[in-house]
């Protein structure tokens, strides 16, 4: 059972399902959920996630509001919900998705959207999307260059070539809060919006451990050495296909000197500053952000 363990249970986490590892192997359980009426199925159409937008909240569909809809798309199992199964379904294929957007509802981008979402909906969709995006960019072996079948409620792909298995993909990535007494360091990337400052961050390569992946990128972007290296939490980041490990680190050196491809401006704040940004003329990440987190948790310390 997915149950939150941490007080740092961060948006696009805790949708509570049952991931039904066991069952999963059951080919006859799978396929007498899939046939229940009572199971519920998540449309993914390109990315976006179906939803009523008035509240907004998630449109499941039913087996036979499906199959007179949009039959046939890939999909895979999340999990179940007090014993009711729920499925994610790729549509992608349809080229006029307003045939699936009975009652008003409209497919969104899970960005734009989930924040306004109730959390469990969103890390709902989260878990959703991340799959269903891995099923669509894995349809044939890395390996052999053969296609790929389904298994494990297509929590798992088998080579119908190689017999080589392939498993969901999720790239980590490290998200630091640097500090220097009582100053946090911020920086605006080229992809933000105006005004924007955020944590740094960055992709985990092979061959490092999460603490020097954290002391490289800070380095690598903005020129500065850090120490004390310690793990925060964790988020899981769908766009596409990532896991936010967040930490805090000291800074060894303050001089900034950031690399243009990555960074368009890095600075220092103050509490001040982070207590009141609209004043100082800067912004914040989103609340469900857990570069957000990690500032608020700086500031309240």
């Amino acid at each position: 059972m997915s149950t939150p363990v941490s007080r740092h249970t961060h948006f696009y986490a805790g949708n509570g399902l049952d991931r039904v590892d066991q069952q999963r192997n059951d080919a006859d359980w799978v396929a007498a959920r899939l046939a229940d009426p009572e199971s519920l199925f998540l449309p993914i159409w390109r990315e976006r996630s179906l939803v009523l937008p008035a509240a907004p909240t998630v449109l499941r569909l039913s087996r036979q509001e499906l199959e007179e809809t949009c039959p046939g798309g890939d999909w895979v199992l999340l999990g179940t919900q007090a014993g009711q199964a729920v499925f994610a379904v790729d549509v992608s294929a349809y080229d006029a998705p307003a045939r699936l957007a009975h009652n008003g509802a409209v497919f969104e981008d899970l960005r734009r959207v989930g924040p306004r979402l109730p959390p469990e909906e969103a890390a709902l969709l989260a878990q959703a999307r991340a799959l269903v995006y891995w099923r669509s960019r894995h349809r044939f072996c890395p390996a052999c260059g053969a296609g790929v079948i389904p298994l494990r409620a297509g929590a798992m792909l088998s080579c119908s070539g190689c017999g080589s298995h392939h498993f969901p993909r999720t790239d980590p990535a490290v998200i630091m809060a640097v500090t220097s007494g009582e100053r946090i360091l911020l920086a605006r990337s080229a992809r933000f919006p105006p005004g924007l400052f955020s944590t740094l961050a960055g992709f985990v390569e092979p061959g490092e451990s999460l603490e020097e992946a954290v002391a490289r990128e800070v380095f690598e972007e903005v020129g500065v050495r850090v120490h004390d290296v310690v793990y925060h939490s964790s988020q899981p980041w769908p766009f596409p296909s990532s896991i936010m490990l967040g930490f805090t680190a000291t800074a060894t050196s303050q001089s900034i000197t950031i690399d243009p491809s990555e960074i368009v401006e890095a600075r220092w704040f103050d509490r001040a500053d982070v207590a009141a940004p609209d004043q100082h003329g800067f912004a914040l990440p989103g609340p469900t952000s857990i570069a957000r987190r990690l500032i608020e948790d700086w500031w309240a310390a």
